[in-house]
């Protein structure tokens, strides 16, 4: 049998080296931040989701250490059975606050949280429209809802429109991503809220990388754009520095996915100590003083919209090249390939976090001139230009 199961895991694997797509693990030896250990050299790592530097952040490591004490190691169980704790409850409390809902529910990753909301919402009968570059766990949550789905073009509110005048349904929802994660754009929240206004449908936010990076407190982008989502997903693993996923709303909401996500019901908790160093990470952005610090270097560095910076490359082949030499000169930039991206939209994916210091931007952003990834007119700080050569387009 497991001679059977080698041939058919050998056949793709063997294509996909060969089209230079096949991925590899890479330990860190270090703690993850602005600065990583990887076979003992160490790198200047533009490749996280760490957005305020909080991961490793010793306020987290001290809350996480006292739930340890308080609470051990692992749930035991499932939120419904016995693994449900005092730190999951304060947790959400302080969700809903800083969210500014009635409620909020976690759940073990975002990802769980996007399928579990979407399968337990909706259903046969139902319409989904979802925006074409969402991130899988949207896309994989709509399918999973047995809902017909209907995709519209990235952020291309006037096609949405026409679509939801032609496809009536019983539910009907728009599904979308607030910064789009290998694009690092924003949808245009607030014409998303009049389209679903004026045609009796919900709208479903994603804040993943929104939440912590943008917004006058760190509410992400529904708070920039001053829109009120009626379901607000976002994470706790990125600019929070901890680990899963949550759903803010109304109590019912919150009460229907409790009975119903089958993500939740079938998923032993979150470790206590987890969920404790997610509620410091919400103090510590309410603080704001990363999230300034973030500001900066984006504005160096160019990104505007989020803390996310694509510099497209087209082949998979020159997404690898331009990363091995960045690598070469101590920088961490993961080249991004399909399935991730659609077929010729292979790029370098750099997130600047608040960790970072004004003098690594200027370092990356001369190793990516000479690597020709860039123009030199692309390589200045400060402007914010978004007409940077190579930046969100083939250079």
């Amino acid at each position: 049998m497991s001679d059977l199961i080698d041939t058919w895991a050998s056949e793709p694997l063997a294509t996909l080296e060969r089209e230079s797509l096949r991925r590899k693990l890479e330990p860190l030896e270090s703690p993850v931040g602005a600065r990583v250990r990887i076979d003992g050299r160490e790198l200047i790592n533009f490749s996280s989701n760490d957005y305020l530097g909080l991961a490793a952040h010793p306020e987290l490591v001290k809350a996480a250490h006292t739930a340890l004490d308080a609470h051990g190691v692992g749930a035991g169980a499932s939120r419904l059975v016995v693994g449900d704790t005092t730190a999951h409850q304060s947790l959400e409390r302080a969700l809903a606050s800083f969210e500014g809902t009635e409620a909020a529910l976690l759940f073990n990753s975002g990802y769980a949280a996007n399928v579990g909301a979407l399968a337990a919402l909706f259903g046969p009968g139902d319409v989904l429209f979802s925006d074409a570059l969402n991130h899988a766990s949207l896309i994989d949550g709509c399918r999973l809802s047995r809902a017909r789905v209907v995709v519209y073009p990235h952020g291309d509110v006037e096609a949405l429109e026409s679509l939801l005048r032609e496809n009536p349904g019983r539910r009907r929802a728009v599904v979308t991503d607030a910064v789009f994660s290998m694009d690092g754009d924003r949808a245009p929240l607030k014409a998303l809220r009049e389209v679903c206004t004026r045609h009796a449908a919900a709208l479903f936010v994603d804040e993943a990388h929104a939440t912590g990076v943008l917004g006058a407190t760190g509410r992400g982008l529904c708070e920039l754009e001053g829109v009120t989502p009626d379901v607000h997903v976002g994470t706790l693993s990125k600019a929070l520095g901890s680990f899963g996923g949550f759903v803010c709303g109304s109590t019912a909401l919150r009460e229907l996915l409790l009975n119903r996500a089958r993500t939740l019901i079938f998923s032993t908790a979150l470790p206590a100590a987890v969920c404790a160093a997610a509620e410091r990470a919400l103090e510590l952005v309410r603080e704001g003083s990363a999230r300034r610090n973030l500001d900066t270097l984006r504005a160096q560095l160019g990104a505007k919209s989020s803390a996310i910076f694509p510099v497209m490359l087209g082949s998979a082949e020159n997404a690898l090249r331009v990363s091995a030499e960045l690598r070469e000169a101590g920088l961490l930039v993961k080249a991004i390939r399909p399935p991730t991206v659609p077929e010729g939209t292979s790029r370098l994916r750099i997130a600047v976090t608040a960790a970072h210091t004004t003098d690594d931007v200027t370092q990356l952003l001369a190793v990516l001139e000479r690597s020709g990834a860039v123009r030199a007119s692309a390589v200045h700080t400060g402007t914010g230009d978004e007409e940077r050569a190579g930046v969100g387009r083939r250079a």
